[in-house]
C-alpha cells in the first residue's frame, strides 16, 4: 500500500466523516446550503449516513479489505458526481468548490485504490 493511497484516504475518511458528522448535528450552513440546492431537509440524514457509509468503507479498505474499500469509493465519486449535478441544476455555483473538492478527493481516492491493486 503506498503512501499516497493511505494519505489521500485517511483524509478522505476525515473529510467524509466531519461532513456526515455536520449534517447529522444539523449545523446551520448545511441546512443553508441544502435548502438552497432544493434538498428536503429529512433527506439531510440519508444523504449523511451515505457519506459515513463511505468513510467506513474506505476505512476497512485501509484495514485489509480492499472490496468494501473499493466499493466505498466507486460509491463516493458517484455520489459527489450527483452533488456536483445538484448544484449545477440549481444553478447555485457560489458554492460548487465544495461538492467539486470531495468529488476530487473521492476520484483521486478511487484512482489510486485501483492502482494498488
Amino acid at each position: 500500500m503506498s503512501v499516497a493511497l493511505v494519505t489521500v484516504t485517511v483524509v478522505a475518511v476525515a473529510a467524509n466523516a466531519a461532513i456526515a458528522a455536520a449534517d447529522l448535528a444539523k449545523a446551520p450552513f448545511v441546512l443553508a446550503n441544502s435548502a438552497e440546492v432544493r434538498v428536503r431537509p429529512e433527506w439531510v440524514p440519508w444523504l449523511a449516513s451515505l457519506k459515513l457509509a463511505g468513510a467506513l468503507g474506505l476505512l476497512a479498505g485501509l484495514l485489509g479489505q480492499p472490496l468494501p474499500g473499493l466499493a466505498a469509493a466507486v460509491g463516493l465519486v458517484l455520489f459527489y458526481i450527483g452533488a456536483v449535478a445538484t448544484h449545477l441544476r440549481t444553478r447555485v455555483l457560489h458554492n460548487l468548490h465544495f461538492p467539486a473538492a470531495y468529488l476530487a478527493l473521492a476520484v483521486a481516492t478511487l484512482a489510486l485504490t485501483l492502482r494498488s491493486r
